[in-house]
């Protein structure tokens, strides 16, 4: 980090950047692609051994693994979907979900110590995805002509506002929606990691100024972000999911 000139080294967009591990054909790896590779090793990794042999009676991981599937299952995509339309997303949901908590819990990991979410290109693809998959579930549930009618809120009885009123919905939805959708996540992580590198230099940087009071401070505030970051980030998991299941049930429903 750069003192910049003060002597305190204040973090910030240069604490995203990370040199590359190696290079491999002119491809650039680095820490945060190492990390995002990891979640998806760890989540892969953790359903298959919990559900590969399922048991009537299950074990521990297999417990701990039936009640993650079953809290996004019953408490978002059903509640959202219900229980007969959502069924078929709970699959995509539950790997959202738990993909983007882990990318997210990384920020408090030690050697890891970052947020994988903070980097816009990861909520911008897995936004992406649900994008897609919503414009192309809206087309083929309504035919061509319905599903632009869904996407616009085009509704005749509005009189001469209705072309207005359709301008704005169909420019929110397929333009804002998805920029949103990403910027949410990434702006929450992005903050938050921020915060935490701002309080646990200043603990350091005070404590080697001989100021302990101060440092102390810092450091109670270090730990006080810390805990409100791991609720933060089961909470932005939560929410990104949450509005999948909201835009995949307006796309099946008649009017969105």
């Amino acid at each position: 980090m750069s003192d910049n000139g003060c002597g305190f080294p204040a973090p910030g967009l240069h604490s995203f950047l990370f040199k590359p591990i190696a290079t491999i054909g002119g491809f650039e790896f680095n820490k945060v692609m190492l990390l995002a590779l990891i979640t998806t090793l760890i989540v892969v990794t953790f359903f298959t051994i919990a559900f590969g042999k399922a048991k009537v009676v299950p074990g521990k991981l297999q417990m701990v693994g039936e009640a993650g599937y079953d809290f996004v299952r019953r408490g978002i995509v059903y509640e959202t979907l219900g229980k007969k339309e959502g069924e078929k997303y709970v699959p995509l949901m539950v790997s959202l979900f738990f993909f983007i908590w882990i990318m997210n819990i990384w920020s408090v990991i030690p050697l890891a110590q970052f947020p994988v979410s903070s980097i816009i290109a990861y909520p911008a693809v897995l936004a992406a995805i649900v994008y897609v998959t919503w414009v192309s579930l809206t087309f083929k549930r309504h035919g061509f002509v319905g599903g632009w009618k869904n996407v616009t809120g085009y509704d005749p009885s509005l009189g001469q506002i209705k072309w207005l009123v359709s301008f704005i919905e169909l420019f929110s939805n397929l333009l804002v929606r998805p920029f949103t959708h990403a910027v949410r996540l990434f702006a929450n992580m992005f903050a938050g990691h921020l915060m935490l590198v701002m309080f646990t230099v200043a603990s350091w940087y005070l404590l080697n100024s001989w100021l302990i009071p101060a440092a102390g401070v810092s450091f109670v505030m270090t730990v006080a972000m810390i805990i409100f970051e791991l609720f933060v980030q089961a909470v932005q998991a939560y929410v990104f999911v949450l509005l999948a299941c909201t835009y995949i049930q307006g796309a099946v429903s008649e009017h969105h």
